[in-house]
């Protein structure tokens, strides 16, 4: 038997280096969306500190990151709720170099405040290869695979941003079970380049919501998107928002969020029959779990 899950879908604005403040109002939205009987609740990516690597208060803040996993693992306890607290840095020294090493990490808290399921991004964003010297933004071997691990909502899977440009990382997750796929964001408008930006100026819209509902179809999942909201009360272009659920047949949900970019949440009601329904019909994981499947992905490197 199918089930409907309500996910909160919190499209936080981060205030630069700010993550007390921030935490505050996360877990406001947080107490909020239990009440309204939530299951789970997805913040964005950075949403603690913002994205400013090279701000020489930025890496010691991210020292902090035990201490506000700890406050998340607390609030999921105390609501109830499940927490995917969009990524949390983690400033921590590398046991042989000895040197410091910056971790973007996302958790799957659940309702009794432990950590189901753990993902550090695989996938940089082409700017973030660039970094200072004196910055090191550590992912996880290549040879890791993304992992799927069971939760309240039924088999989960976590990436992050532009993890999203790869369908290979979906391929992995639904191959291991994955019926939702989170994807906790920091994703602009300014993203895109002066020649995009030139031929359209909300080319990284255009990007995001076609392909987010491509992920949806193509892998008989639902896709969990919170992205980073603007500045309360203040125009800003910068952040794209658009946080949804993306499902197939339906496309978009989160009527609060999903075509906009102001801070703000949607819960949203995500029937778990849509995802097997359209897998019934496609039947895409029944392909590429076939005997002989015409295409090879890295999960099935031990069958060849």
């Amino acid at each position: 038997m199918t089930r409907t899950y309500k996910i909160a879908l919190i499209q936080l604005y981060p205030k630069p280096l700010s993550p007390e403040y921030n935490f505050s109002k996360a877990a406001d939205f947080i107490s909020k969306a239990a009440q309204r009987g939530a299951h789970l609740a997805v913040l964005p990516e950075y949403h603690l500190t913002n994205w400013l690597p090279e701000d020489p208060l930025f890496a010691p803040l991210c020292a902090q990151w035990e201490t506000y996993l700890n406050k998340y693992k607390a609030l999921a306890k105390e609501h109830k709720i499940c927490i995917v607290p969009g990524t949390i840095m983690a400033n921590m020294q590398d046991k042989e170099s000895g040197e410091e090493q910056l971790h973007n990490v996302a958790y799957f808290i659940g309702t009794d405040g432990e950590v189901l399921g753990r993902y550090q991004k695989k996938n940089l964003w082409y700017n973030d290869h660039s970094l200072s010297s004196a910055i090191v933004l550590e992912t996880v071997s290549v040879e890791d695979p993304h992992v799927t691990f069971p939760t309240p909502l039924g088999p989960v899977g976590l990436l992050i941003c532009w993890d999203l440009a790869f369908p290979e990382a979906f391929r992995e997750l639904i191959a291991a079970g994955a019926k939702i796929i989170i994807i906790p964001t920091f994703w602009t408008h300014t993203d895109c380049s002066e020649y995009g930006l030139s031929k359209n100026p909300m080319a990284e819209k255009l990007l995001l919501e076609t392909t987010l509902t491509a992920r949806a179809f193509e892998n008989t999942c639902a896709v969990v998107f919170v992205n980073a909201g603007k500045t309360p009360g203040k125009e800003s272009a910068q952040y794209a928002g658009l946080s949804r659920v993306a499902m197939p047949f339906v496309g978009a949900l989160g009527d609060e969020t999903k075509d906009g970019n102001e801070e703000a949440m949607s819960v949203v009601d995500v029937d778990m029959e849509l995802v097997e329904k359209a897998e019934q019909h496609y039947k895409v994981r029944e392909d590429i779990g076939r005997e002989g499947w015409h295409y090879t992905y890295r999960h099935q490197a031990e069958k060849l």
